[in-house]
C-alpha cells in the first residue's frame, strides 16, 4: 500500500517531500536565525542523505531519482551485519525486518550538479548513523554525510514548476547579494507535500548554502 502510493507520487513531483495526508513528516533539525518575510536563514545540524545522481530535465530527473531511493527505504537494502533488510517508513511506522522502524524526514531535495546532472536526496532521521543505516542494494544509491551548514531559504506555496523554482532562485540570489551574504553552493529545490494536498497549500522552498557570519 505505502509503496504503491509513493510510486504514484513519483510520477508527478520534482523534489519530493514525504508527508501523510493529515500529518507532515519530521524536518531535519535546524534553528531559524533570521526571518524576513518569505526568506529565512537557518542553521542545520549535520545530516545523512541517501542520494542518487540522474540526468535529464528537472522533472524527469526528479522522477528517475525517486524510484531507486524509494526502493532503498522500502527494503532494497542489507543490514550492516549482512542478515536481512530494513524497510524505512516515510510517513507512518512500517513493520520491518528485525524490528527496525525508521521515520522519514522531509523535504526531499534536488540540486543541479556539474555537467547538468541532478542529485536527488532523502534526508535520514537523526537517530541513525553511517554505522547503523542499512547498505543500499542498488549501487546508484549512496549514503553521504553532510556537515552542519547555514542555509538561506525562500518559501512559496502553490504548484511548483521549473519556471517557478527558477524565479524564486533568482529572487533569493538577488536578496543574498543585496544583503552581502556569501553564497557557497547552487540552489537546492525542495518540495514538502504530496500531490493530494490542495495546490494552494503546498509548501515549496529554494535553499542556498551561505557562509556563517
Amino acid at each position: 500500500m505505502a509503496l504503491a502510493r509513493l510510486s504514484a507520487l513519483a510520477l508527478s513531483v520534482i523534489t519530493l517531500g514525504m508527508s501523510a495526508p493529515a500529518q507532515a513528516a519530521d524536518e531535519p533539525p535546524h534553528t531559524v536565525v533570521m526571518r524576513d518575510g518569505a526568506i529565512e536563514i537557518r542553521d542545520y545540524a549535520p545530516q545523512i542523505a541517501a542520494e542518487v545522481e540522474v540526468d535529464g530535465s528537472m522533472s524527469r530527473a526528479g522522477n528517475s531519482g525517486f524510484r531507486p531511493l524509494a526502493g532503498y527505504i522500502f527494503g532494497g537494502n542489507t543490514a550492516r551485519d549482512g542478515e536481512g533488510s530494513s524497510e524505512i517508513a516515510m510517513t507512518t511506522p512500517v513493520t520491518q525486518t528485525r524490528s527496525q522502524e525508521i521515520a522519514m524526514t522531509s523535504p526531499v531535495t534536488q540540486s543541479m550538479q556539474t555537467g547538468g546532472s541532478w542529485r536527488v536526496a532523502f534526508i535520514m532521521p537523526t537517530e541513525w548513523t553511517m554505522e547503523t543505516l542499512p547498505v543500499p542494494n542498488d549501487p546508484r544509491v549512496t549514503l553521504t554525510e553532510i556537515p552542519a551548514r547555514r542555509m538561506a531559504v525562500i518559501r512559496f506555496s502553490g504548484g511548483p514548476s521549473d519556471a517557478r523554482f527558477a524565479e524564486k532562485a533568482d529572487e533569493l540570489t538577488a536578496y543574498l547579494a543585496e544583503h552581502g551574504h556569501e553564497m557557497l553552493g547552487a540552489p537546492v529545490y525542495a518540495r514538502y507535500d504530496p500531490p493530494w494536498v490542495p495546490t494552494p497549500f503546498r509548501r515549496n522552498e529554494v535553499m542556498i548554502e551561505i557562509a556563517s557570519d
